[in-house]
């Protein structure tokens, strides 16, 4: 178990891509990570929302995750209450959830400084909208969703149709065929940190 005793924050918000969100979560955790999904409760899109409506992706699959049991393999905490030093990565799904997240400051404040603080950030298909508004692209290699790619060079990134670019915490990639690379990436970096200490 490579990432025991590492804790991963993965921000999600209404039309998440489902299995970026499961994926990932499997993965780490199969490795021993400890997850928290930092929920946020807001929608700007066309599905009917509501108070307390569960957090679902584009597919229906809802946040918590059913069937899997909260505690084993994950919790859920609303993300304004959590604080950054208490993670070593910050890894985003993609779907449309980018582009809620990204419209609360605390959220895009989050993500910076996780950057800044030298953790991994990790940002799948269209979470580098949110990456973006944190302000961590700029002269950095990455890569995306390619209805994205625009976005990324206009914030100034250099763009690259790879299934996983890394550039120093910077960890991206395109889209749910490029999840094995993803979190393979996600794994090195934070064994990689481990090492460190």
């Amino acid at each position: 178990m490579k990432l025991k005793g590492k804790s991963i924050c993965m921000p999600v918000a209404h039309e998440f891509e489902d299995v970026e969100l499961l994926y990932p979560l499997l993965r780490l955790s199969e490795e021993g990570a400890d997850i928290v999904l930092g929920t946020y409760q807001a929608s700007f899109h066309a599905r009917p929302y509501f108070k307390d409506k569960p957090i679902t992706g584009r597919l229906g699959y809802p946040v918590p995750p059913v069937p899997m049991v909260e505690g084993r393999r994950y919790t859920v905490k609303d993300i304004l209450s959590l604080n950054v030093e208490d993670f070593d990565a910050v890894v985003i799904p993609g779907g449309f959830s980018p582009d809620i997240l990204r419209r609360e400051p605390k959220i895009i404040e989050f993500v910076r400084r996780a950057f800044e603080l030298g953790k991994p950030v990790a940002a799948i298909c269209h979470a580098p909208w949110l990456a973006i508004s944190a302000g961590i692209i700029k002269g950095r290699r990455a890569t995306c969703w390619i209805s994205l790619k625009d976005d990324l060079v206009n914030a100034g990134a250099l763009w690259e149709d790879s299934a996983v670019v890394v550039d120093g915490a910077l960890i991206t990639s395109r889209c749910p065929d490029d999840l094995p690379e993803f979190c393979l990436a996600v794994i090195a970096a934070l064994t990689l940190s481990q090492s460190k200490n």
